[in-house]
């Protein structure tokens, strides 16, 4: 079932629609606008589009980091 909702994102509304649970959507929206506030605090005079690409950015380095730390343990418990 196709689930659609409208999130604010860095007081943009963006309409989202997927199979992906309506609370998920919703988790996912609230990081993104929490990381983009964050930076904006600590770059208040770059516009949105830079402020969004700095966002992604930091966003893929948490995933690389947790990914490095995940593979790690995974190895890990391999050589147990």
């Amino acid at each position: 079932m196709e689930n659609k909702l409208t999130i604010d994102i860095y007081g943009e509304q963006y309409p989202l629609k997927g199979d992906v649970d309506i609370e998920y959507m919703k988790k996912l929206a609230a990081i993104v606008d929490a990381k983009m506030n964050e930076l904006v605090k600590k770059n208040q005079y770059l516009p949105a589009q830079r402020i969004g690409v700095l966002t992604a950015l930091h966003i893929a380095d948490d995933y690389f980091q947790m990914k490095k730390d995940y593979d790690e343990l995974v190895r890990f418990l391999d050589n147990k």
